[in-house]
């Protein structure tokens, strides 16, 4: 069994501890707004916080993530208060197909609270998830319209 913290409550797991620690948030525990897209930590549709720290969890096993904090998409609002990522991201009607924006999001939250004021160049550096349909300019829109909310 494996201990997990996610979104604040415990979760104990049997799983061998090399498996991902993506599976085990979507299949084991059921919260699968967290996507698999690439399976090789490129795409980032996988990206969760760990000790809020942005992460890719298609890479990370289950057992190195034991005894930290894990935040998933379901977790970033806060008593039913959207996370001021996710508001700009409708404000500037960001999704497309949607697929990679629970990760996309989760990069960005981690970015604005280590860099409250991103630049251009910060975010070009920073945010390397993949959106297929091709939604950079209102994602770049939005990122800076979340860090003057």
């Amino acid at each position: 069994m494996i201990s997990l913290t996610i979104n604040g409550q415990p979760h104990s797991i049997d799983v061998e501890p090399d498996t991902p620690l993506l599976w085990a948030i979507r299949e084991n525990v059921g919260l699968t707004g967290t996507k698999y897209g690439c399976g090789v930590a490129q795409c980032g549709s996988c990206t969760v916080h760990i000790d809020g720290a942005a992460i890719r969890s298609c890479a990370m096993p289950v057992s190195a993530a034991a005894g930290k904090n894990i935040t998933t998409i379901e977790g970033l609002a806060e008593n039913g208060v959207l996370h001021r990522v996710q508001k700009a991201w409708l404000d500037h009607e960001v999704p497309q197909c949607g697929y990679c924006q629970s990760g996309m999001i989760m990069a960005v939250a981690a970015l604005l609270k280590e860099k409250p004021k991103p630049t251009d160049a910060d975010i070009n550096d920073t945010i390397t998830n993949i959106c297929r349909c091709g939604t950079f300019h209102q994602v770049r829109a939005a990122i800076h319209a979340a860090a003057t909310a």
